[in-house]
């Protein structure tokens, strides 16, 4: 949650004008203490994240996983030149899960991807 320019100006200058301390400046506005430090820094929020786009291609993604629906994650993160974290939180981003058999022995059990609609 992004509190507004006003609102945070108004905290800065009650804590100028009562000599409040970070801690008890932050109490009294029930916000952070972090977010009030911050504001001192600088009190205009960021407009924009500064994160680099994502190199996973999703229909390559998409592609990989209708072609190697057993494939672990180390696998496909080789396939595609991206780790292995990537490509978990690329999958769990399309809604993509894995099911394990119920119909194999549970010795003999294997987790295939199950891709939303193929049901």
């Amino acid at each position: 949650m992004t509190y507004p320019i006003s609102f945070r100006r108004k905290v800065l200058s009650v804590r100028e004008k009562e000599g409040l301390t970070i801690a008890q400046t932050a109490a009294r506005f029930c916000v952070g203490i972090a977010s009030v430090t911050r504001w001192i820094k600088n009190p205009v929020p960021k407009e924009s994240r500064n994160k680099p786009a994502t190199k996973i291609d999703m229909a390559a993604l998409a592609h990989d996983v209708r072609e190697f629906p057993d494939a672990y994650q180390a696998e496909r993160a080789r396939r595609l030149g991206v780790s292995e974290k990537g490509i978990g939180h690329a999958l769990r981003r399309m809604h993509i899960s894995y099911k394990k058999n119920t119909a194999a022995p549970q010795s003999g059990r294997r987790q295939t991807a199950h891709l939303p609609g193929d049901d």
